[in-house]
């Protein structure tokens, strides 16, 4: 079942050689930091995950269980953070605690991947503190979505590292999601997604097709960041969003917050997943009225529907990675692998 922000309230340049790999882009959205984009080393079957809890915690020890089930049935061996099952309030454990999860799963050179256990909310707060000469120095696979798009875009521009905007631990780990994650993070093979019919309920905003580097996530935090200095460049970006829980009149107040803040306007592209339990409620615009308001003047390549969602079934995105997308056939594209 789907977990929103509003649910938990309620319930409360020296490199290592190994595993590095330049990608032919430049980090070039700090102007006082033009460094080279690093790649991870791929995962492979016993490799050892880290798992960590960045933002909110997994409250119920039954799927605390399924997720340590499901996780080493893919073939990893598992390394939990020491405050991992930690609460706080609706935070897992202090900043303090959540933060040394974090780097301590980056600095351990026996953890070969790093799996966010769930999203929620808490990454923000952290961003300040983060060492991110460390997460340079030791790329990982770095995965998860929701509130760990702080996380993604704050590595992004802070770090170079490409990340995984994919599943986080307590995902459903059906075949469809499997099979993307390992298609990106193990194989690092290139990868067209599209729409399976039973999940289609998409629609076009704007024919056509474009190329550029993969930067999003959870819309509500995106917009959340702004004004901060963790944002990276969307110039040429194609932009993928995903929310849940969240009304029309909600998106369309931060999609015209992305809009006055001059970042629709860099795109070359722009993909919405699904907005999950999206409702538009009684005298309200219809979710499609709201993309054509905002999306369409852009007149870039844009589509609406794509499988990247607080749903069951997904795909897993490199961060930062030049990649196509095509709005008339619903598809977007990966040509490069995002791991060596």
């Amino acid at each position: 079942m789907a977990f929103t922000r509003q649910d938990f309230l309620k319930t409360s340049l020296l490199f290592p050689l190994t595993g590095i790999a330049l990608s032919k882009s430049k980090c070039t959205s700090d102007p006082a930091d033009d460094q080279p984009m690093i790649k991870p080393k791929a995962l492979k079957e016993g490799d050892t995950l880290g798992l960590i809890a960045p933002a909110s915690p997994i409250y119920e020890e039954s799927e605390f269980q399924q997720m340590l089930t499901d996780l080493e049935a893919l073939g990893f061996k598992l390394k939990l953070g020491e405050h991992v099952r930690n609460r706080y309030g609706y935070l897992a454990g202090t900043d303090e605690e959540r933060l040394e999860d974090l780097m301590n799963m980056f600095r351990d050179p026996s953890v070969d991947g790093i799996m966010c256990v769930r999203g929620g909310w808490g990454c923000n707060r952290i961003l300040s503190s983060i060492d991110y000469e460390v997460i340079r120095k030791n790329p990982k696979v770095f995965c998860g979505f929701s509130d760990i798009t702080s996380l993604h875009m704050a590595f992004y521009k802070k770090s170079g590292l490409h990340t995984f905007h994919g599943p986080v631990g307590k995902s459903t780990w059906n075949d469809f999601t499997i099979d993307a994650f390992k298609t990106i993070t193990w194989r690092g093979s290139a990868a067209e997604f599209g729409i399976p019919k039973e999940f289609d309920n998409s629609f076009v905003i704007t024919q056509g097709a474009s190329e550029g580097k993969l930067l999003g996530g959870n819309l509500s935090v995106l917009v959340s960041m702004i004004g901060s200095d963790y944002l990276p460049s969307f110039e040429n970006a194609i932009l993928f969003l995903e929310d849940i829980g969240e009304s029309v009149y909600r998106i369309d107040r931060m999609l015209t917050q992305l809009k006055l803040a001059g970042i629709l306007d860099q795109l070359s592209g722009f993909v919405f997943g699904k907005c999950t339990d999206c409702s538009a409620g009684s005298n309200s615009l219809t979710l499609e009225q709201v993309m054509d308001h905002h999306i369409a003047p852009l007149n870039i390549p844009a589509f609406y529907g794509a499988m990247i969602s607080h749903n069951d079934h997904n795909i897993t995105l490199p961060v930062g990675l030049e990649a196509k997308m095509d709005a008339s056939q619903k598809t977007i594209s990966i040509s490069d692998s995002a791991v060596v």
